[in-house]
């Protein structure tokens, strides 16, 4: 997150004082030309001197990625009377899990992958073969886009296809990449 902030000064009608110099008053929103100063001096003298007070603008921290075990976490940290003990006893990524505790978070979408068969494996006719799964465990296709066709990291390791003689493509939202 960086540490720059803007500052603004507003009046109690809910009004912004002009930085870029119009007459010496508040005016809405809309009407306002340069609404914000890096400097809080300035604003704070301002302020001072015109009876409003100062609106310092941050940016918004950053959420944090997770997978579902640790957002499980972290929800549960928030029901809890002391939720940094909460998390410490849960995990070991204090750190992370506190970040997402305090700024929130999203789920991080798991890794999927198309595998494409090993050269002995293909038909007569040379064309390459993809592999799929269904009910009889791993099958081969031609056609990448058969359903089954697409495998988490737990099914590669389950079914033992995360060999050398496996060609695996990660697949996006897209497709693959």
């Amino acid at each position: 997150m960086s540490e720059e902030k803007l500052y603004a000064v507003k009046d109690d009608e809910g009004e912004y004082w002009d930085f870029g110099g119009k007459a010496n008053r508040f005016w809405s929103l809309l009407s306002v030309e340069v609404p914000v100063t890096d400097n809080k001096e300035i604003a704070s003298t301002v302020a001072k001197a015109t009876a409003g007070h100062v609106v310092a603008f941050v940016e918004e921290p950053k959420k944090v990625a997770l997978n579902k075990e640790q957002a499980e976490i972290v929800d549960a940290a928030h029901d809890d009377k002391f939720p940094a003990c909460y998390i410490s006893g849960k995990s070991d990524d204090e750190e992370l899990l506190m970040n997402a505790y305090v700024n929130g978070y999203t789920i991080k979408k798991e890794k999927r992958y198309k595998v494409l068969a090993p050269n002995s494996w293909w038909n007569e006719d040379n064309t390459p073969e993809y592999l799929s799964f269904g009910g009889f465990g791993v099958n081969l296709t031609k056609h990448s886009d058969d359903i089954g066709t697409v495998f988490t990291q737990k099914q590669l390791n389950l079914y033992g296809l995360n060999g050398a003689p496996f060609t695996k493509e990660e697949v996006t939202d897209d497709g693959v990449r």
